[in-house]
């Protein structure tokens, strides 16, 4: 059983719900639970509560439903139509600003899902739309909220398993929940991985894979270094300090859930399918110490910049070799498989290049 998470850039487009679709159709008999994230630029259009901006996002999803050819445009368009009512109601109604951005926000992730749905039924999948909230419970931090696991676990196996049994793939959106009293919550930014890796765990999923638009986890930001590689296999716990460093490729909650079960996260390009991408999992060979992967995360006027590699410590060979290319950085392990330095954040293009060109 296999639960695979489209990111944004994923479901960006009808082209995008078409290789979707195919990734999901290429799974064959093994029963599949589908996470979507809002439309890419959705999210961003609902926060700023721009209304003429929200409306040119929603007109998307009508696009996408026209470019298809989908028997359900009419249904498309009215429930596009029945969206932008409701939320203009939102913003003009007087409740706590935390919640009134989650109950707007979660529109982008509701409205792919159910068009992901839609579209998966048009090229003959048997599917069925799930809203999340019915199984993401958590507790009242808008904007942020914390999982409560013992729930998230059975209402998402009360929700999902019998549609497992009729062979129907469930589609749920990523990134939103609800608290006990059914108030819509959201996890914060990025989360449908973390919401991926939740309902994988809840159902005791084989494998989660994360569809995105790089071919896995890189050595380096491919935005600032040239020539990156695609990490094969790292473990829990480097994709952890990965996340926490600031790699965006990942969620940095999304292994918490995966870890009692051991359950592998696949990372892969749904623009390159053929690619095997980046395997998270309990153990990888043995790596001496060497640096897998460099991350860099800004804060303020500063930046800390991390090397990432199972055994890479303040004594190992790996670190040695670090601290030789440049001598004026001071690098300090903050976990097992980490060094860390803290930078002016100008420098950090320069810096990243030059430990990625000597390191790999």
């Amino acid at each position: 059983m296999r639960v695979l998470k489209f990111g944004g850039t994923s479901v960006g487009d009808a082209a995008a719900f078409e290789r979707a679709v195919q990734i999901v159709r290429e799974q064959g008999s093994a029963p599949v639970v589908v996470v979507a994230s809002a439309m890419s630029g959705m999210t961003d259009a609902l926060i700023s509560a721009n209304g003429e901006v929200i409306n040119q996002q929603l007109e998307r999803h009508v696009e996408v439903a026209e470019s298809l050819e989908l028997n359900g445009v009419s249904e498309c368009r009215a429930m596009i139509e029945t969206a932008r009512h409701e939320i203009a109601t939102l913003l003009g109604a007087s409740m706590a600003d935390s919640k009134k951005q989650d109950a707007i926000a979660a529109y982008g992730e509701t409205l792919s899902a159910r068009l992901f749905t839609s579209v998966l039924e048009h090229f003959g999948v048997a599917a069925s739309y799930v809203d999340a909230r019915r199984c993401i419970v958590t507790d009242d931090h808008h904007g942020n909220a914390n999982p409560l696991v013992c729930e998230v676990g059975s209402r998402t196996r009360a929700e999902i398993e019998p549609l497992l049994k009729m062979k129907r793939i469930s589609v749920l959106g990523g990134f939103i929940g609800s608290t006990l009293d059914g108030v819509t919550t959201t996890l914060g930014r990025g989360s449908s991985d973390y919401s991926a890796t939740l309902i994988g765990a809840a159902l005791d999923a084989d494998e989660i894979q994360i569809w995105t638009d790089v071919d896995g986890v890189q050595t380096a930001d491919p935005n600032l270094v040239a020539g990156t590689q695609t990490v094969p296999v790292i473990t829990y716990e480097e994709a952890a300090q990965l996340a926490v460093l600031g790699a965006r490729v990942m969620h940095s909650k999304m292994i918490e859930p995966v870890l009692p079960r051991r359950i592998p996260i696949r990372v892969r390009n749904s623009r390159t399918p053929e690619r095997e991408g980046t395997l998270i999992c309990a153990a990888s060979e043995p790596s001496a110490g060497i640096v897998k992967a460099i991350a860099h995360r800004m804060n303020g006027t500063y930046a800390v910049v991390g090397c990432v590699g199972d055994g890479l410590s303040n004594g190992s060979a790996g670190a040695a070799l670090v601290r030789q290319i440049d001598p004026s950085l001071e690098w300090k392990s903050t976990a097992a498989c980490n060094l860390v330095t803290t930078v002016e954040r100008e420098r950090v293009p320069g810096i990243v290049r030059r430990v990625h060109e000597r390191l790999f």
